[in-house]
C-alpha cells in the first residue's frame, strides 16, 4: 500500500507519518528530503537559487516516481505538492490520500519558529495566521479530493479510517 499524506505546512505529516510507518512496517518517505538529496541543496536554496517553479518541478517528478514505483510506503507529501502539475492526480491514481486538516492557530504554533520553510517568512504571528490562511484558501479544493480527511489527525484517528476503507 502507498500512503500519501498532505496537508498544510505543520500539520504532522512527517511526525504522523513516521508513527505510521513504524506501526504499519513499511518505509517512510519524506519528499521534500527526496528533493534536498536529489538537488543537494536545501529547500531554502533551491527557492534562493532556482525559484519555486523549478523546486515545484523536480517536487513533481520525484512524486511521480515515487508514486510509480512497486514498494509499499508512507509519504509526507510538500504542502504543495499535490496542488501543482496534477500532483494530486498522480497520488490518487497510485494510493491513498490521507488530508490531515489542523486548524490554523496550531499550524501557526508548530511553524513559527521553522526558518525552513520559505513560503512562509514573516516576522510577526498575524503575518503568519495571515499567510498560512491564505496558503489554506488557495489549496482547500485540492487537498479536499483526498480520498480520507481527518481533522485534528492522531495514529489511532488515521488508523481507524485505513481500516475502514480496507
Amino acid at each position: 500500500m502507498k500512503i500519501f499524506l498532505i496537508g498544510m505546512p505543520g500539520s504532522g505529516k512527517s511526525t504522523l507519518g513516521k508513527e505510521l510507518a513504524s506501526h504499519l512496517q513499511v518505509d517512510f518517505v519524506d519528499l521534500d528530503s527526496e528533493i534536498e538529496m536529489f538537488e543537494q541543496k536545501s529547500i531554502p536554496e533551491i527557492f534562493n537559487q532556482q525559484g519555486e517553479t523549478h523546486f515545484r518541478l523536480v517536487e513533481a517528478r520525484l512524486l511521480r516516481e515515487w508514486a510509480g514505483g512497486t514498494h509499499h510506503f508512507i509519504m509526507a507529501t510538500g504542502g504543495g505538492a499535490p496542488c501543482f502539475f496534477k500532483g494530486m492526480e498522480t497520488i490518487n491514481q497510485n494510493g491513498l490520500s490521507i488530508f490531515l486538516d489542523v486548524h490554523i492557530t496550531e499550524l501557526a504554533d508548530r511553524v513559527r519558529e521553522n526558518q525552513e520553510r520559505p513560503l512562509l517568512q514573516s516576522s510577526d504571528e498575524p503575518g503568519l495566521k495571515e499567510k498560512l490562511q491564505a496558503l489554506r484558501e488557495q489549496r482547500l479544493a485540492c487537498y479536499q479530493q483526498a480520498k480520507i480527511i481527518i481533522e485534528n489527525p492522531s495514529l489511532e484517528a488515521v488508523l481507524k479510517k485505513i481500516q475502514a476503507i480496507s
